[in-house]
């Protein structure tokens, strides 16, 4: 980190540190594993290409070390509590403050901080600020001793946005009248980003007619295309959109953002549903010789396709396939993914990779050391390398 750079200098070396932390909170407190066991300076460094810092001057009041505000924002998803109200729990709550770095006489930084904090982020970065933030974690994990195992499973899930539909239908209508009696032009929409899109297809039966018909179930929001490991149960790349891009579609792009992600597997495996079982998808499969456990649908009959099912790896990865749905539950019932903190397309990546953070360090920490979060229990198969 350059030399050039301070921080808001915080009291946790002196007596409202230390030495009180120690006397009240248990060791084996999660949040004392997580602060102990990933290395959260690290992130400093990294921040610090986007989030640009210039030295205070003329005795201005220094800034808050950006790794600190990132924790803070992280308690707010590991939890699932708004960023208002994590403000209140860092300054109360003594796991908390001592997680975050700040001494038991310190309050937290205003929730507005944290806004500040993301625009900075996305301003200076995207997408890719708060990505490089989930392959450092699982390079952390690495490095502690955890190997991935052979099999990716690629599946997408949505989230509803941030949007009351039928006001925002009235909004874009127009129509309502301001208090002079003129009526109000039509209004942009509230997240322009959202669209609708389609959760599940399923078929009911017509009462009246007695036929078999197909039901669409939609939502207006944003989808998350998501690439877990199988074996140690952590997410390894995002891609969000539009709530109406079809699943099958981002695939590619989510396996090619998996290259970046040092210690997967070169021959790895690809496991998805019926909504991947595309010819490109099966050629891109084969050009880098990844193993295909793409689920065929029931019109693939040709010899081609049987050979295809009897392959070990192909029947190994559509067992495993299961898991990423059990993830996305976690995340939608545990952190919040069920519907937009934020809006826009932008700020919903940000949300689904901190979420993603969340969850892949519960599994971290309760594989290492046992230690979890109320509620929750490692499920994962994840093994130690040699080094450990």
């Amino acid at each position: 980190m350059s030399k050039n750079v301070r921080f808001k200098k915080q009291t946790t070396g002196s007596f409202f540190g230390s030495f009180l932390y120690e006397q009240v909170i248990p060791r084996n407190h999660f949040l004392v594993k997580a602060k102990e066991i990933i290395d959260w300076e690290v992130f400093s460094r990294k921040l610090l290409k986007w989030y640009r810092i210039s030295e205070s001057k003329g005795g201005g009041n220094l800034p808050y070390d950006p790794a600190l505000l990132l924790r803070i924002l992280f308690l707010s998803y590991l939890y699932n509590i708004s960023e208002r109200q994590i403000e209140e729990r860092v300054t109360f709550d003594l796991t908390f403050k001592y997680f975050v770095g700040l001494g038991v006489d310190e309050k937290a930084p205003d929730h507005s901080t944290l806004t500040y904090f993301k625009e900075r982020l996305l301003l200076g970065g995207g997408k890719s600020a708060f990505d490089e933030l989930l392959r450092e974690i699982l390079k952390q994990a690495q490095n502690k001793g955890i190997q991935f195992g052979s099999i990716q499973i690629i599946d997408a899930t949505h989230t509803i946005a941030d949007v009351n539909t039928d006001k925002d239908k009235q909004r874009k209508k127009g129509g309502k009248r301001d208090k002079d009696g003129n009526p109000k032009p039509p209004a942009s929409p509230r997240d322009p980003d959202a669209a609708w899109g389609v959760k599940h297809v399923k078929e009911v039966k017509n009462i009246e007619t007695g036929k078999i018909e197909k039901q669409k179930e939609c939502f207006h929001g944003f989808k998350s295309h998501t690439s877990m490991n199988a074996a140690s149960d952590l997410i390894t790349s995002i891609v969000t959109t539009p709530g109406n891009e079809t699943d099958g579609k981002q695939f590619i792009k989510v396996a090619n953002k998996d290259n970046r992600v040092k210690g997967l597997d070169r021959h790895r495996t690809y496991a998805s549903d019926k909504a991947s079982d595309d010819g490109d998808i099966h050629e891109y499969l084969k050009e880098k010789k990844y193993g295909n456990a793409v689920k065929l649908k029931k019109t693939r009959t040709a010899q081609i396709w049987q050979e295809l099912k009897d392959d070990p790896k192909h029947r190994d990865g559509v067992k495993e396939r299961y898991k990423v749905e059990r993830k996305f539950g976690e995340e939608k019932q545990g952190h919040g993914l069920k519907r937009c903190r934020y809006l826009g397309l932008t700020k919903y990546h940000a949300q689904t990779v901190m979420t993603a953070l969340a969850v892949n360090l519960k599994v971290v920490v309760a594989f290492m050391t046992g230690s979890t979060l109320k509620g929750y229990a490692y499920a994962g198969n994840c093994v130690w390398s040699d080094s450990t």
